[in-house]
């Protein structure tokens, strides 16, 4: 066989050692990641459908269902980021047809919506060039800022006779927590089911899926869990699964169908098949988080973050700073929003933060861009030492950053 020379060259860039700056990350995700789980992602691969492995998969299953406040055997995990598990939950429970009713007040909504539209008007459904009733994605829009009462989702419920309705507990696009109290039998009421988006809201805040009544709860790994992001949690109610495995047609996608996870996963009491190969060294780091969380007890967690966000929002108002969402009981723990400060630039106060203290905190993002700053205090990074050097770096900002004059 003839040689022929290399036409690309090796990168240069590669050929020298990986450099990773030292910062504390104050954003709205991910989090820096305690010493324990850093060690998980140092530890040798096994066999991704091995004895071994299939122990490891069954402990997290039951960290979720900890975390989750669930008895729901069809617990599991996607290997991907929380939008995968959002896609994961409405390419499975919607068909052609279906309505869905969508709390858009914010980017998490916005992209529900989007992955929705996908599903229920599909372009090669012929009856989507005259939609009729319960053919559209009914998306419920607030400014950012804005939350969901029972009254308001009752008349979407009535009006527009949804199969699932959903709703993003932790919106940390804006900062606002969600209630969510009484939705759940409220959607029972109208036979639709409930999908709850937890990733910003999970362990850092009370959240009880069984009590509440919640059909499909999905988080993420990165956010208050501190592992490296990839993972996404999920769990299906009975209601949702009935309705998942009555489909008339198959889900869009092959990657995300919950009848292989569900078995892949070990919860259909049957032999385990290939589905796909699983993130092995990613699943040791998330195995791990639950441990922490548990080790320490979902209720200390919850105070932990409750503390640091309550000492958080008298820091930030000391210097004049004025938090974004006005009533306390709505306020997101775990991410923090901020109203852009008059006369500056959000992108030169990011800026010097991360160029003269090493720490990240983070603009609006969606609907929020050009409205807020964002700080997050997330699992181990939720303490008052992280609140007082975000606070003193702030304060820095505010005096050397240019400021227009109004």
């Amino acid at each position: 066989m003839a040689s022929h020379k290399l036409l690309v060259t090796p990168p240069k860039a590669l050929l020298k050692p990986l450099s990773i700056p030292n910062q504390l990350l104050l954003g709205p995700g991910p989090s820096n990641l305690p010493p324990r789980i850093m060690a998980a992602g140092g530890l040798q691969m096994i066999g991704s459908m091995s004895k071994d492995m299939y122990q490891i998969m069954d402990e997290i299953k039951e960290g979720i269902q900890y975390v989750f406040q669930t008895r729901n055997p069809l617990t599991l995990v996607i290997s991907g980021s929380g939008h995968c598990a959002l896609e994961a939950a409405l390419v499975n429970v919607l068909e052609p047809g279906d309505s869905f009713l969508v709390g858009a007040n914010g980017i998490w909504g916005q992209r529900a919506v989007d992955i929705g539209e996908r599903i229920v008007c599909h372009p090669s459904h012929l009856w989507c060039a005259s939609p009729g009733p319960g053919a559209r994605v009914h998306p419920m829009t607030k400014d950012p800022g804005g939350h969901y009462t029972l009254q308001e989702v009752e008349e979407g419920l009535a009006q527009h006779k949804p199969v699932l309705l959903f709703l993003t507990h932790g919106e940390s696009s804006t900062g606002v927590l969600q209630p969510l109290d009484g939705f759940g039998e409220l959607c029972h009421r109208y036979k639709c089911l409930l999908l709850v988006d937890s990733v910003a809201s999970l362990g850092g805040t009370p959240l009880y899926m069984d009590r509440q009544g919640i059909d499909i709860l999905y988080s993420g790994s990165q956010k208050a869990l501190n592992a490296p992001p990839g993972t996404s949690l999920i769990s299906f109610s009975d209601k949702a699964k009935k309705k998942m495995y009555s489909r008339k047609t198959k889900p869009f996608s092959f990657y995300l169908d919950i009848k292989w996870l569900a078995n892949f996963w070990g919860c259909d009491d049957q032999p385990r098949m290939y589905h796909h190969t699983i993130p092995v060294i990613s699943l040791y780091s998330l195995r791990e988080s639950l441990a922490l969380i548990a080790e320490q007890g979902l209720e200390n967690s919850w105070r932990q973050h409750r503390e640091a966000a309550a000492y958080l929002h008298g820091r930030l108002q000391a210097l004049g700073l004025q938090l974004f969402v006005k009533d306390p009981a709505l306020r997101l723990p775990t991410v923090t929003t901020v109203a852009v400060p008059a006369g500056y630039d959000w992108r030169d106060i990011v800026s010097y933060v991360i160029d003269h203290f090493d720490i990240e905190i983070m603009g609006g993002l969606g609907p929020s861009t050009g409205k807020v700053l964002r700080i997050g205090l997330l699992g181990c990074n939720a303490t008052r030492e992280n609140v007082d050097r975000v606070t003193e770096a702030l304060r820095a900002a505010l005096q050397h950053c240019p400021k227009k004059k109004l």
